[in-house]
């Protein structure tokens, strides 16, 4: 390798991340899933009007809603929304979304897209607890 030569995990992918940062978003997701128990996804894109509506009805789309925590993030609108399940929301409370948003929303300010959702998906999960 010569220097300045990019590694394939280094070349941007599709979108915002690049392969290794899907890489570590995908197993940040797989982690969490496993020890809370509960099922964590990211939406990131736009979203509709109201955005609380539609981040609800994206969550509703996901696999267990009951058990779901979505976080649903629209770069180009600056907004951010968390939405949980019956199931999920009796072990993270609306307190602990807000916390995670406000970790999550820093990083974003700072240009760190991936590294706020790997915080935010690590602040939820420590706040679930283990199954």
């Amino acid at each position: 390798m010569t220097v300045g030569e990019v590694t394939p995990l280094e070349q941007p992918a599709e979108g915002p991340f690049s392969t290794r940062q899907l890489l570590r978003l995908d197993e940040a997701l797989r982690i969490a899933d496993q020890v809370t128990g509960l099922n964590f996804s990211i939406y990131l894109g736009d979203l509709g009007e109201p955005l609380r509506a539609a981040a609800e009805e994206l969550h509703h789309q996901t696999r267990d809603p009951q058990r779901a925590v979505l976080i649903a993030v629209s770069p180009n609108q600056r907004k951010l929304e968390i939405v949980t399940g019956a199931d999920a929301r009796k072990r993270i409370s609306d307190r602990d979304a807000k916390l995670a948003g406000l970790s999550m929303a820093a990083s974003f300010a700072g240009g760190d897209l991936a590294g706020g959702l790997l915080i935010g998906i690590d602040q939820l999960a420590t706040h679930a607890g283990a199954a």
